[in-house]
């Protein structure tokens, strides 16, 4: 059952692939807005999925992030959530974001909880103009 308080949390070593010139949203080698973005997802879907009944996941609807401070290549992240509100399918977490030497980022992030078929569908059918 979803309960605020329900916690996620995603580390990695950032790598030249999540860099900001590699993702394509920025010049430098440092952590990609995108990626820190990516993994908080992560953190926030991973947090809840053994609490989700068969066939039931959940996706991203907003994120409202700051990413305050640089990290560079090979320097760890972790990426932590937690859930705040349930409201009926709507789930809010606060997340935050840290490498070795602080906080780099901060902010909300809402899911909202699906069936996995029928969302599925719904998005194929846009190809076939439905």
């Amino acid at each position: 059952m979803l309960e605020p308080g329900i916690k996620g949390c995603v580390e990695r070593v950032v790598t030249e692939e999540m860099s900001a010139l590699r993702m394509g949203s920025g010049e430098l080698m440092v952590l990609a807005t995108p990626c820190m973005i990516a993994m908080i997802e992560e953190a926030a879907w991973k947090s809840i999925s053994a609490e989700l009944e068969e066939g039931q996941g959940s996706v991203g609807t907003l994120m409202d992030v700051k990413h305050t401070a640089p990290t560079p290549m090979g320097m760890k992240v972790t990426c932590e959530t937690v859930l705040k509100e349930v409201d009926r399918r709507r789930l809010v977490f606060e997340v935050k974001a840290y490498d070795e030497t602080g906080i780099i980022g901060e902010g909300i992030h809402e899911r909202f909880l699906i069936d996995n078929e029928k969302f599925q569908a719904k998005a194929e059918g846009k190809k076939a103009g439905e």
